[in-house]
C-alpha cells in the first residue's frame, strides 16, 4: 500500500478535481442527522459527521433496480440497459467500506456475479476518511474499524494535514494532479498512532467485548433470550433498511396499464418482514418474531463468518437508533455477557460446595 500526506488546505481542490469528471456524492448536514448526497461544492461537505442514517448501499444497490423489459404481444424480452453515472463516493467511513466489500462477496461471486452491482460497483470510486465513534458503534468489536481494501483513498486526519492511503491507480492520478502529495515522516506516523489510539479510546466500554460469537450463537440458538428479544419487534423492517450490508432482496413484474408491455423489477426486502418466508400454499417457515429476529442475528453473526471468514454485521450502529424496540446485536453481546457472568456465578457456587463438602 501506498501512503502520501497532503495538507487539509489542499482538500478543496482534489473534491474540485473529482467534480471535474465525477459526480461527487458526500455527507451533508440533512435535517437532524446526515446523509450522502450529491455536493456541487467544498463548503456542502461535513467532514466530521457522526454515522449517517443510511449508508452507501443504496448506490451499489438500488432500493428499486429494473432487470428486463418485456411484451406480452411479442413474447419478447429486452435486456434493461444500466446507464451508472460515474462517482466518487466521498468520505466513507470504515466500517461502511468493509459493509462493501461484504457486497462484494456476494455479488461478485465467480460462479454467479451479478451484472447489475458489477455496472455500479465498476461506476463508482470511494474514498474514505476516519472518524470517531459515537456512543452506538461498536465496529472494533467486529474487526470493522480499519480497513485494508475496497477505497481508492482513504484519509486519516492528523490535524493540518491528511495522510492518505492510496488504493488505486486512477484515484493515484487525480491526487497527484490536484495536490502537492508528499512521503509521509516518522512525525506524520508518530500523529497517526496517536490518533488511532484515540479513536480505540474512545469506543463505548459497556458495550461488552464477546469472544467466540459464532459459537454462542450456535450454543444458545433455542434460549427463552430469542422469545423475549422477538417478541419486541414490530415488524417495521427499519433495521434492514438502514442497514449496509443487509442484501435480500424480491423479484416482482410491474405490468402498464394496458396489460401489454412490463418490468421485471429487484426491489429491497427484509427477513424481518413476516411475509418473507411465506411460500406457495400458505406456509411461512419463520412465522413469528422470534424465529425472523434470530434468523437475521444468526446471519450477521454465524451464517455469513462461517462461509466467508467474516461477521456480515459491520458494527456501525445504525440499527441500534433506528430500532425502537431496543433490538440489536448489542443486545446479543450483552446476552452473552450476562450468560458468561451466570455461568462463572454456577461454577463458584460448585466449587465452594465442593469445598464445604471436603
Amino acid at each position: 500500500m501506498l501512503y502520501r500526506v497532503i495538507d487539509a488546505s489542499e482538500l478543496p481542490r482534489l473534491i474540485e478535481a473529482f467534480m471535474a469528471e465525477y459526480e461527487v456524492i458526500a455527507p451533508v448536514k440533512s435535517g437532524r442527522s446526515f446523509a450522502f448526497e450529491v455536493v456541487e461544492s467544498f463548503d456542502e461537505i461535513v467532514l466530521d459527521y457522526p454515522t449517517t442514517l443510511t449508508s452507501l448501499k443504496k448506490f451499489f444497490l438500488p432500493p428499486q433496480e429494473t432487470l428486463f423489459e418485456y411484451n406480452v404481444d411479442d413474447a419478447e424480452v429486452t435486456d434493461y440497459e444500466l446507464t451508472v453515472k460515474p462517482r466518487v463516493l466521498f468520505g466513507a467511513h470504515a466500517c461502511d467500506i468493509n459493509a462493501l466489500n461484504n457486497l462484494r462477496l456476494v455479488f461478485d461471486d465467480p460462479a454467479y456475479p451479478d451484472p447489475y452491482f458489477e455496472a455500479h460497483s465498476s461506476a463508482n470510486m470511494v474514498v474514505g476518511i476516519s472518524c470517531s465513534p459515537t456512543d452506538t458503534c461498536f465496529c472494533h468489536l467486529l474487526d470493522s474499524d480499519e480497513v485494508r481494501s475496497g477505497y481508492d483513498l482513504f484519509l486519516q486526519d492528523l490535524g493540518d494535514r491528511y495522510l492518505v492511503s492510496i488504493g488505486s491507480v486512477q484515484a493515484a492520478n487525480i491526487l497527484e494532479a490536484a495536490c502537492n502529495p508528499r512521503e509521509a515522516t516518522d512525525e506524520d506516523r508518530r500523529a497517526f498512532r496517536q490518533r488511532t489510539r484515540a479513536r480505540q479510546e474512545a469506543f463505548d466500554t459497556s458495550i461488552p467485548d464477546i469472544q467466540e460469537i459464532p459459537m454462542l450463537m450456535d450454543a444458545f440458538h433455542s434460549d427463552p433470550f430469542w422469545e423475549e428479544l422477538g417478541g419486541r419487534c414490530l415488524s417495521c423492517t427499519a433495521c434492514s433498511a438502514v442497514c449496509p450490508t443487509c442484501y435480500c432482496f424480491d423479484i416482482v413484474d410491474v405490468l402498464d396499464p394496458s396489460g401489454k408491455q412490463g418490468r421485471r423489477e429487484r426491489r429491497w426486502d427484509a427477513c424481518t418482514s413476516p411475509q418473507f418466508a411465506l411460500v406457495a400454499g400458505g406456509h411461512n417457515f419463520r412465522d413469528d418474531g422470534r424465529d425472523r429476529v434470530r434468523h437475521r442475528m444468526y446471519h450477521k453473526l454465524n451464517g455469513f463468518n462461517s462461509k466467508h471468514g467474516r461477521y456480515l454485521c459491520v458494527g456501525c450502529g445504525r440499527c441500534v437508533r433506528a430500532c425502537k424496540a431496543d433490538i440489536s446485536p448489542i443486545e446479543v453481546l450483552k446476552f452473552f455477557e450476562r450468560k458468561g457472568a451466570e455461568e462463572e456465578l454456577a461454577s463458584s457456587s460448585d466449587t465452594g460446595k465442593e469445598e464445604r463438602d471436603a
